[in-house]
């Protein structure tokens, strides 16, 4: 018996919320009910966060007996996608803290270490305080690390001082790094935004930050006075080319500058210079603000563990996985959703919708003695903030082409109220509704 299932964003989808959707999410609505599956099988979910919370929630209701264990050490839970308002001075910076524990489910057992290493052929995650769990299934979900350390000169303490922000590095970091690009927002002079030359998470963040702060200034009545230059790592603004010309013009529109194939080396905070490797070699430009996003890379337990990608991401470390089950291509009880996920796209909250239910679908097939072709498209989502009140609706999946939710009611490239109030108002509630496995 093969169970079909395609999981390809509707008008229901992710960003639903504007239309009403998010309150039918929020309450279970449209989500049909589905006879359990009795086992005693031991699932693992290493992480807590996103994907790992909303799988839980998802499983639970699914699997009748199964023994659930998710390992986070973190207390926190972050909603990643508001550090960019924050960081923008929109939001204060508990807006994106809750708790970890907020959003498990009954009946699943939280070990409060971190893993400190997996061991596929044994079956086997030790913790970092040595015990040993045995698994089934295990589920990957541990996002991914800030590579801060590879930048020479930068220290983690920079951030808000002396013109340095990096909203990434977390909900307080993003309000430090509204102080400085606030000061530079009200004072102007030379501004410099970047990326990393590595996968991401929410490629869109950096051109938000880049877009947000020039709207302010121009707020402000300083942007006369200020200079500002959008660095990009490769010889393209996005990797969907028609949302990168479109961008380009944009840019061109607000007298913003870019260059391309700029990635940051290092940074001398003391004389406000950072040095970028170039095609050309190391070029070096002073700023009075500089937006940093680190190298980012999944954690060491991953890429220790003989589970990446043994042929590209070398770097990097993403679990090497099926881009459409998310199944490990070597270990078939294995899987990875999220951030870590070694897929061409889908390192946003928009794709964890999406990738959950795949996951899902497959491992209790398996537990059933059945089968799936739930399959992920690639789907990814950037509201793509353009100023304070506007946002383009992005998007697209694995082929680049563009997906919107509502076509011809939302046009994926124009800067409307209605997207910049997805982002605003309506995301955060449809993605807790995520989190509980709601939507």
């Amino acid at each position: 018996m093969t169970k079909e299932t395609q999981f390809t964003p509707t008008r229901r989808g992710f960003l639903g919320l504007a239309a009403g959707a998010g309150v039918l999410a929020a309450a279970g609505a449209g989500q049909k009910a589905e006879a359990q599956i009795a086992t005693t099988a031991h699932i693992v979910i290493l992480g807590a966060g996103a994907a790992g919370a909303a799988l839980a929630n998802r499983l639970v209701g699914r699997l009748d007996g199964a023994r659930i264990t998710i390992v986070d050490g973190r207390k926190e839970h972050w909603y990643q996608p508001g550090f960019s308002l924050i960081a923008a001075g929109l939001k204060p910076a508990n807006y994106s803290v809750s708790q970890t524990t907020d959003w498990l489910p009954r009946g699943v057992e939280l070990k409060t270490e971190m893993a400190a290493n997996i061991d596929p052929e044994a079956k086997t995650v030790a913790l970092g305080n040595g015990e040993v769990l045995r698994y089934d299934y295990l589920i990957i979900a541990t996002g991914l690390v800030l590579d801060y350390d590879s930048i020479d000169g930068f220290e983690m303490d920079m951030i808000g001082k002396d013109g340095v922000g990096s909203l990434y590095a977390g909900p307080d970091y993003a309000a430090k790094t509204w102080a400085a690009a606030g000061k530079f927002a009200e004072e102007g002079g030379v501004g410099l935004f970047t990326r990393p030359n590595t996968e991401m998470k929410c490629a869109g963040a950096p051109i938000k930050h880049t877009f947000l702060i020039d709207d302010i200034a121009r707020r402000n009545g300083a942007r006369g006075k200020a200079e500002i230059t959008y660095f990009a790592n490769n010889a393209s603004l996005f990797g969907v080319p028609i949302v990168s010309e479109k961008i380009r013009m944009v840019f061109g529109d607000r007298g913003i500058n870019h260059a391309y194939n700029h990635v940051v080396q290092s940074i001398d905070a003391g004389a406000k210079r950072v040095t970028f490797a170039t095609p050309d070699g190391p070029v070096e430009r002073d700023y009075d603000y500089v937006h940093i996003i680190p190298p980012q890379r999944a954690p060491d337990v991953v890429r220790n563990s003989g589970l990446a990608w043994a042929d590209k991401w070398t770097d990097q470390g993403w679990v090497d996985v099926d881009k459409h089950s998310l199944r490990h291509n070597r270990y078939p009880d294995i899987f990875a959703v999220g951030d870590v996920a070694g897929v061409p796209k889908g390192k946003t909250a928009a794709s964890v919708k999406w990738q959950v239910p795949v996951v899902e679908e497959h491992l209790v097939a398996d537990i059933a003695g059945t089968s799936s072709t739930a399959s992920y498209n690639g789907y990814t989502s950037c509201p793509l903030i353009t100023r304070i009140g506007r946002a383009m609706l992005i998007e697209f999946d694995y082929n680049n082409d563009l997906t919107p939710s509502f076509p011809g009611v939302i046009a994926p490239l124009e800067e409307l109220w209605i997207s910049w109030l997805m982002k605003e108002v309506a995301l955060k509630a449809t993605y807790n509704a995520m989190l509980r496995g709601r939507a």
